[in-house]
């Protein structure tokens, strides 16, 4: 009988265990994905921000094309990331549902 509460104790420990684990490893997935997006926004949001502070000198806000130029930086420095990322082969996998 204690040969028996001893084997379904260690069952039960293994069980939890593996539960833990598979916890652990899809909260890593999600934090993945969190620290990609996060990657992708820091660089647009520094540059609006930096033309958001209303500086008088600055030569782009007397430029007609000043805005889309911006905007054009911004969206090239998240391309070239998503590019480097997927370079690095921190993308491969990441999208695929399991």
């Amino acid at each position: 009988m204690l040969d028996q509460i001893e084997t379904d104790r260690e069952l039960c420990s293994d069980l939890m265990n593996l539960h833990l684990n598979t916890a652990s490893n899809r909260m890593n997935e999600v934090m993945k994905v969190l620290t990609i997006i996060t990657t992708l926004f820091i660089p647009p949001t520094f540059i609006a921000g930096v033309y958001g502070m209303n500086f008088k000198t600055m030569p782009e806000l007397g430029w007609s094309w000043g805005y889309p130029f911006a905007l054009a930086i911004m969206s090239m420095l998240v391309i070239g990331l998503l590019f480097f990322l997927r370079w690095k082969g921190w993308l491969g996998d990441l999208f695929k549902h399991k």
